[in-house]
């Protein structure tokens, strides 16, 4: 048998990556989510603003990992003889009153603003999260007395709170997250509620409910769900509340004790030479807003990409 006589088989079609994620159609739930996620990143890619932000937060994060690579001088040493030393080869950003590495001091500082900040957000967003959807939720007396201790809380400046609470608990930074948590929690309470109020309502909630579903069943597995694309967006953009909360109690002395080079203390200990050697009290202050600024531009990208009512 000759080899133009042999059956030709037909070839299978070779698998192609871009045309998966183009599909008109998702053939699995899996592409779908997938495709929206494409979808979203394409979106958020084109707010050149938001995008800024991603890349100096990230940078941020970077420089916080590897920080013990990219410092260059010990941050506690102190060396009387350099004080106040100007930007030279040796010495990057200059040395402050007692001599240290501003640079170095920076770098570090870093690490304990995303630390505090973190740490705030996963305390923050879980608690307004459970308890807005509980009142949104449950309705009834337990809506009533939850959103009575939210308004309570709301009734004070965030930063009034944060500094009655670090002043009953003492100076510190571990006191300053719970601080600057308590004060923190109850607007994304409010929002988790007012989410939750608008989608218990919804026909597959009834249905749920009609199946025989428990109301924290409920809770868990569809209203928080939900819920949690408006609370991200809004922990996002609070970070830089945060951050600025947390410099404050660290410029007053009640957050990061000295030597801990915190953002707020290094600004705090600059603020007495402002006037002969600025760049001590400027680099740090500058950190605050660069950080603060891009924490805002990255909330307000990711809120036009998750909120499909932002169209």
């Amino acid at each position: 048998m000759t080899d133009s006589a042999k059956p030709h088989l037909s070839a299978r079609p070779a698998f192609s990556l871009r045309a998966w994620l183009d599909a008109p159609v998702p053939a699995t739930p899996w592409q779908a989510r997938v495709q929206q996620s494409l979808n979203q990143w394409r979106r958020f890619r084109r707010n050149t603003s938001a995008l800024f932000g991603l890349i100096v937060i990230l940078l941020i994060v970077a420089v916080a990992i590897f920080a013990p690579w990219l410092a260059t001088h010990d941050i506690y040493a102190q060396n009387l003889q350099l004080r106040l030393a100007p930007v030279s080869r040796e010495y990057w950003l200059g040395t402050d009153e007692l001599g240290r590495d501003i640079y170095s001091r920076l770098i570090y500082g870093a690490r304990i603003t995303l630390y505090i900040t973190g740490l705030t957000a996963l305390i923050v967003g879980p608690l307004g999260l459970l308890v807005g959807t509980l009142a949104g939720t449950v309705g009834g007396w337990t809506d009533t007395i939850l959103m009575r201790i939210v308004d309570i809380f709301l009734a004070f400046p965030s930063l009034i709170l944060a500094l009655g609470f670090v002043a009953a608990l003492g100076p510190g930074i571990e006191n300053a997250i719970i601080a600057i948590s308590l004060s923190a929690w109850p607007p994304i309470a409010r929002l988790a509620r007012a989410e939750a109020l608008s989608i218990r309502k919804m026909d597959y909630v009834a249905a749920v409910r009609l199946q025989g579903a428990s109301q924290m069943r409920i809770i868990l597995r569809h209203i928080i769900p939900m819920c949690l694309p408006s609370v991200v967006v809004r922990l996002t953009l609070n970070m830089a509340g945060i951050i600025l909360t947390a410099s404050g109690l660290g410029f007053l002395g009640l957050g990061a004790q000295a030597p801990s080079p915190e953002w707020g203390a290094m600004l705090s200990s600059g603020r007495q030479f402002m006037m002969t050697h600025w760049t001590i009290a400027a680099i740090p202050g500058l950190s605050i807003l660069f950080t603060s600024l891009a924490f805002n531009l990255f909330g307000d990208g990711l809120r036009d990409v998750l909120d499909l009512r932002h169209d």
